[in-house]
């Protein structure tokens, strides 16, 4: 089987060429055949208007059939492509142009709310006829597939995934075809998927997690349903509709999941559900607890990051403790070690930062002054996780280095206070930060957003609920904000710089 995302899929499409791969929320699906037939004519579109092995190509789109079908037309041709998530704007969407060298800009005219079609002809007017514009309003080009050269044989750089960027510009991360089957893999060997199941891309597909997870339906087998946005009521009611057996994407996800499901205890809101999936975000143990008990399913959630979108992961095998307690373990191919603030290894239970290798991670940064501050000497990746390693070799991610509040000296983890505050009934969500302080150095703000129906909290009981969970004098929040939401990105993750710059 060649090594690349193409002929993957290829051989997957030939075993099961009349099975269903991809469903869609207006009731559209494709059989692997009928996707491979659509992708090879959609790549002979794209190779007679110019492109070859080795061109490099920006899309911006949603989570639609039409981008599943580009993507794998565009690796088809052994071209390098940059998904770009929708909620991305023009400076973000320019610096990747113009640091990838993008020839050809692909986005839709309008979508939602927002004139993505306008935006991009901006761009084109000031980079130049470098850059070439495609709307998709009018579909993909199309071609004769015999004129198409052979299809590539070796898992080159193919891809490059931009992280999000706060105060710094966004970084591109490069991943080759293995490295992106290798995490999909991952899913299918800890997850225990196979053709019986059908899976749902909820999150942007353009986020490096949509590769995997297409890479992981290729591997197995199974179908998947497209969301183009999440609205829990609606996409719930499809996603029954499909008897879905796999979903998530992270802990929004599942949240969203668990207050429909309250909303109507007696019957079970997905039947057919056999298991939470995700990752990139923290998952609160009693989350894991109300979940398992009032759905009966379990969360296989793990550590990830664009870098690599598994690093550790749960698998059905584990125990609850396990999967409620931990991230999981090392996935197969991938080593984790913790460093310690002297520079030493850690051993069981000792904190420190997170640093992996393995299969599964980047071959590097488009900007190789990144590579240098990211890799230690010897090819381990920083994660910026602090957390430690327990006997029984799964991963305890504790906090991220910049998540650590310094309070006259003393080290409060944020992400040890979110997970306390999210057992109080009237907590929704919650956020936790630290704020510039002229005499404790920081000072510990929890940012509220309520639970529905529930009154704001003040601090005091904030306060007094922290102080009978054990919690140290010390830790405790001195600044209690309440917001009706959380400011989040695409993907769901609350935006903690948008927050400290609100309340400095």
């Amino acid at each position: 089987m060649s090594p690349t995302f193409w002929g993957r899929f290829a051989a997957r499409a030939e075993a099961s060429a009349n099975a269903p791969v991809l469903f869609d929320e207006s009731g559209a699906s494709l059989t692997f055949g009928e996707l491979q037939g659509r992708a090879e004519r959609v790549a002979a579109g794209f190779y007679g208007r110019g492109l070859r092995p080795g061109s490099r190509v920006t899309w911006q789109l949603p989570t639609r059939i039409d981008t599943v079908v580009l993507m794998l037309a565009l690796n088809r041709l052994a071209v390098v492509q940059n998904p770009i998530i929708p909620l991305y704007g023009k400076r973000e969407v320019g610096f990747a142009v113009r640091q990838t060298g993008a020839e050809l800009l692909i986005v839709p005219g309008q979508w939602r709310e927002r004139d993505y079609g306008t935006m991009a002809q901006e761009l084109v007017d000031e980079i130049g006829p470098a850059l070439a514009l495609m709307l998709t309003d009018g579909g993909l080009p199309e071609g004769d597939p015999s004129t198409l050269p052979a299809p590539p044989e070796s898992s080159a750089m193919r891809w490059v995934f931009y992280t999000s960027g706060t105060t710094a510009d966004p970084k591109g991360v490069c991943h080759t075809d293995d490295s992106v089957h290798a995490s999909g893999n991952a899913l299918v060997v800890l997850h225990e998927l196979t053709a019986d199941d059908i899976g749902t891309i909820a999150f942007p597909i353009a986020h490096v997690g949509g590769a995997q997870y297409l890479a992981s339906m290729f591997e197995a087998g199974f179908p998947a349903v497209l969301l183009e946005r999440f609205s829990p009521a609606e996409s719930l009611d499809v996603m029954r509709r499909r008897m879905v057996t796999v979903f998530g994407g992270g802990s929004a996800f599942y949240k969203a999941v668990l207050d429909e499901q309250r909303k109507q205890p007696e019957t079970p809101v997905l039947p057919t559900l056999r298991k939470l999936t995700g990752g990139g975000t923290p998952k609160p143990p009693q989350l894991f607890f109300d979940l398992r008990h009032e759905l009966g399913v379990p969360i296989l959630h793990g550590l990830g990051m664009t870098e690599s979108p598994c690093i550790t992961m749960g698998a059905l095998a584990d125990t609850d403790d396990q999967l409620a307690f931990t991230e999981g373990a090392p996935v197969p191919g991938t080593q984790v070690r913790v460093r310690l603030a002297d520079g030493s290894f850690g051993g069981p239970d000792e904190n420190g930062e997170i640093e992996f290798r393995g299969s599964l991670m980047t071959c590097g940064y488009v900007d190789p002054a990144l590579n240098a501050v990211s890799f230690t000497e010897d090819g381990w990746l920083r994660t910026g996780d602090i957390g430690h390693l327990r006997e029984d070799g799964h991963v305890v991610v504790t906090g991220r280095i910049k998540d650590i509040i310094i309070r006259k000296g003393e080290n409060v983890s944020a992400r040890e206070l979110e997970e306390l505050l999210l057992a109080h009934p009237q907590v929704g969500d919650v956020a936790v930060i630290g704020l510039a302080d002229g005499e404790r150095g920081e000072r510990v703000c929890a940012v509220i957003e309520p639970a529905p129906g529930a009154a704001p909290l003040e601090l005091p009981a904030i306060q007094a609920f922290l102080r009978g969970s054990g919690l140290a004098v010390v830790k405790l929040p001195e600044q209690v904000e309440i917001l009706d939401a959380l400011p989040r990105n695409a993907l769901s993750k609350v935006v903690k710089a948008e927050l400290r710059a609100r309340f400095a």
